[in-house]
C-alpha cells in the first residue's frame, strides 16, 4: 500500500515536472532564435572579421540551444509517456534524456562563468574596428555599417582620444539623435548584453534545477515500477496438467 502510494505521488509530480521541462525546452529555443536571428546580434555578425571570436560564439550558441531544447523536450514527452504507461523502458529512456540535456547544461553554464566578458568584448571589438576605420576614411563602405549600429543600438559614437568626432557621428548617427555625454555606444552594447546575459544565465540555472529533479524522479519511478512488478507476480502460481 505504502509503495502503490509513493508511486502515484511520484507519478504526480514527474507530470508537472515534464510540463515543465517542456516549456524551458521551448522558452530555449525561442531564446535561441530571437538571439540567431535577432537585429542586434545578426548585424554584428554579419560585420565582425573571420579573425573575431563573435561569429563562431553566435552561431554555435543556436545549435547548441536547438539541440539542448530538443532534448529537453524529448526527456518531457518519454518521462510522461513512461508515468502513464508505468513503462520501465521508456523511463530509462527518459532518465537518458535528461542525463544528456544536463550533461549539456553543466559546460554551458560554466562556461558562461569563466568566459563572462567574451561575448561583450568580442561585439564591442566589431564597433571600434568599424569607428576607427569610419574615422580614418569617411567615406569607406564601413559608414553605413556603423550607421546601421547606430541606429539598432539608439546611440551615437564614443569617447575617443582623438578628439571630436562630431563630424563622424553627425553623418553616422540617427537624425535626432542627442548623444548623451555619459554613455557611449560601448555602453550601450555592454549593458545590453549583460542584461541579455543575465537572464541567459538565470534560465539555464532554473533547467538544470529541473533537470535534476526529473533525474531523480524518473529512477525512482523506475524502481517504484520494477518492485510493483515483482510484488504483483509475487504468490502467483501456474497450474500444469498432468
Amino acid at each position: 500500500m505504502g509503495l502503490r502510494c509513493g508511486m502515484r505521488t511520484t507519478k504526480c509530480q514527474q507530470l508537472v515536472t515534464s510540463l515543465c521541462v517542456m516549456l524551458l525546452g521551448l522558452s530555449i529555443a525561442t531564446l535561441s532564435t530571437v538571439t540567431h536571428y535577432g537585429l542586434h546580434f545578426t548585424l554584428i555578425s554579419d560585420i565582425s572579421l573571420e579573425s573575431n571570436s563573435y561569429r563562431v560564439i553566435h552561431h554555435t550558441a543556436f545549435y547548441f540551444g536547438i539541440c539542448l531544447s530538443m532534448t529537453l523536450i524529448l526527456a518531457a514527452l518519454l518521462s510522461s509517456a513512461a508515468t502513464v504507461r508505468e513503462s520501465q523502458c521508456l523511463t530509462a529512456m527518459g532518465f537518458f534524456c535528461f542525463a544528456l540535456a544536463f550533461c549539456g547544461l553543466i559546460p554551458a553554464a560554466c562556461w558562461r562563468y569563466t568566459h563572462s566578458t567574451e561575448v561583450e568584448d568580442s561585439m564591442m571589438d566589431v564597433y571600434d574596428l568599424v569607428y576607427e576605420e569610419v574615422r580614418r576614411n569617411a567615406s569607406s563602405f564601413r559608414r553605413h555599417e556603423l550607421t546601421a549600429i547606430h541606429e539598432a543600438f539608439l546611440c551615437c559614437g564614443k569617447h575617443s582620444p582623438f578628439g571630436d568626432m562630431a563630424n563622424i557621428e553627425s553623418k553616422t548617427c540617427p537624425s535626432g539623435q542627442v548623444r548623451d555625454t555619459g554613455q557611449d555606444c560601448l555602453q550601450q552594447i555592454q549593458d545590453f548584453l549583460k542584461k541579455h546575459m543575465d537572464f541567459v544565465f538565470t534560465l539555464l540555472g532554473i533547467t538544470i534545477g529541473f533537470t535534476i529533479y526529473g533525474m531523480i524522479l524518473t529512477s525512482f519511478l523506475w524502481f517504484s515500477i520494477h518492485f510493483s512488478s515483482n510484488l504483483d507476480r509475487k504468490g502467483k502460481y501456474i497450474l500444469r496438467e498432468r
